[in-house]
Formats: structure tokens, C-alpha cells, sequence
């Protein structure tokens, strides 16, 4: 994969991430400061994973929030009327509608046509971590955003670099 298209997907995951999160209630502000090369996650309760493939593309992103990003996320997307409870299913679900709502804006504004993506598996414990490739194709990065209201949302990607 070419710097350019790598480059290309990692702001359009990240601005799809800020825009689709304020349309439905959700501000997120990125700490660009924090933006790291590999796998920088703190305190994660619950997470979303999407696999990217196709046109020379391989890769994963992955949608992490803790506690309070979890609870913001869901009371905002829900209006209030699903509670933040991580043994649910349906408040679990709407941290998956967020990464594929975030995934899809982000394939169309990066106009990658033949690029498809996998349906969220959705994951929940304390202090869950995702844990970089040792490989030297896989190449990650770790997007932080604060949630206005509380908590933290993290943005994980990881391309294989072929």
C-alpha cells in the first residue's frame, strides 16, 4: 500500500470519526498531541472491530472507549433511551452502528471503490487491549479523542503495508 493511500485512509477514519459522531450527538475532539505509531489504548471497557479488504487494501479498525466514552456514546446515540450497560446487547450495538456508520463514510470520502468491510464484532471486559502485529508489514496507528461529557474514544488502525 502506497504512504499516500495510507495516509489517505488514516485522516478520512479520523474526520469521518469527528463528523459522524456529531451528527448523531456525540462530540469527540482529537488530541492530535496523543496521535501515536502502534497501539496506544488506556482503560478500554468495550470495543468494535471491523475488518477492511480489497483493492490492495488489508486492515482493521477498531473503535475502543472507556467507561465514560461508553456511556456518553450510548446515552448521546440512544437519546437516552437505552442504558449504558456493557451486558447488553442492544448498548453494545450501538457502539457497532458507530464504526460502521464511521467505516462507511470513510471508504465513500476516500473514494476507494472494490474495498469492503466486515460486519463489527463487538468486544467488552476490563481493560481490554488490542495487541499490535510483531509483523514489520502490519503497520498501526492509535487515534485518541476526549468525549465532551466524559471519557475517552480511540481510533485503532491497522494496515497491512503490501
Amino acid at each position: 500500500m502506497s504512504n499516500q493511500k495510507l495516509t489517505t485512509l488514516v485522516n478520512t477514519f479520523g474526520t469521518s470519526l469527528i463528523s459522524v459522531a456529531g451528527e448523531v450527538g456525540v462530540s469527540v475532539e482529537l488530541q492530535k498531541s496523543q496521535i501515536s505509531r502502534g497501539v496506544k489504548v488506556e482503560n478500554a471497557c468495550c470495543a468494535s472491530l471491523i475488518g477492511i479488504v480489497g483493492d490492495g487494501i488489508q486492515g482493521t479498525i477498531v473503535i475502543m472507549l472507556d467507561e465514560g466514552g461508553f456511556v456518553s456514546t450510548v446515552t448521546a446515540m440512544s437519546g437516552g433511551m437505552i442504558q449504558p450497560n456493557l451486558e447488553d446487547s442492544i448498548a453494545m450495538s450501538v457502539v457497532g452502528e458507530l464504526s460502521n456508520m464511521v467505516s462507511g463514510r470513510a471508504l465513500t470520502q476516500a473514494s476507494l471503490p472494490g474495498v469492503d468491510v466486515t460486519p463489527p464484532q463487538l468486544i467488552t471486559g476490563a481493560s481490554i487491549k488490542t495487541v499490535p502485529s510483531q509483523s514489520s508489514d502490519i503497520i498501526s496507528f492509535t487515534l485518541p479523542f476526549s468525549v465532551v461529557g466524559g471519557g475517552w474514544a480511540y481510533l485503532v488502525l491497522s494496515f497491512n503495508s503490501i
